[in-house]
């Protein structure tokens, strides 16, 4: 039996996404087992990033500055912006260096269920960003489930008065996937945006 110090520290690690009891617990015992390789450097990042941390007021990421290191950056394309959901879907985009631009997030999607409406989310801010001129494609990110499209339609609506480009990226059949293994919902969309052999 741990000490009680430990077990609130297993139980606060517990809490994590991916992360259960068991694997909360062997995570406690290598951190202790490398105490100096392992816990110090963590409990300094930790306490460094509690005491930095910041939302972008230009675009909503999570970083330890304001404007964040993707809205400073002098290199990114100012005239293409990316609208996701959430930081974790920026930091994926990020992460594949494949978007050149910016990014916005609404923190979150529409959703009558949850009881999550236009004004709960980041989209005001967003169509003042569109409306300051500058961005020339709007790219909608959202994630392909029916309140994710659903909000993808409704930012859609709102910008569609400024003279953008508005995309979204394609939905469809991933690659190595086999048409045995997928739901009728993918199919659908893939077969939908199906386009010439070239």
């Amino acid at each position: 039996m741990a000490s009680r110090e430990i077990e609130t520290l297993t139980q606060a690690l517990s809490r994590l996404p991916g992360l259960g009891p068991r694997s909360a617990r062997r995570a406690v015992l290598h951190l202790l087992k490398r105490r100096e390789a392992a816990l110090g450097p963590l409990l300094s990042a930790l306490q460094a990033v509690e005491a930095n941390l910041a939302t972008c007021t230009t675009c909503g990421n999570v970083d330890t500055s304001d404007p964040c290191s993707i809205c400073a950056d002098p290199r990114r394309d100012t005239r293409a912006l990316c609208v996701v959901e959430e930081v974790a879907d920026l930091w994926a985009l990020d992460r594949s260096r494949l978007f050149p631009g910016r990014f916005h997030v609404l923190g979150g999607r529409l959703s009558a269920l949850e009881g999550v409406r236009p004004e709960d989310l980041a989209i005001d801010t967003l169509v003042r960003r569109v409306e300051a001129g500058g961005v020339d494609e709007v790219v909608l990110a959202m994630n392909a489930t029916l309140e994710g499209q659903t909000t993808a339609h409704y930012v859609a609506e709102r910008i569609q008065r400024f003279p953008v480009r508005v995309t979204q990226l394609a939905h469809g059949l991933p690659v190595g996937g086999e048409l045995d293994y997928l739901d009728e919902g993918t199919l659908a969309q893939a077969l939908r945006a199906r386009r010439p052999v070239s």
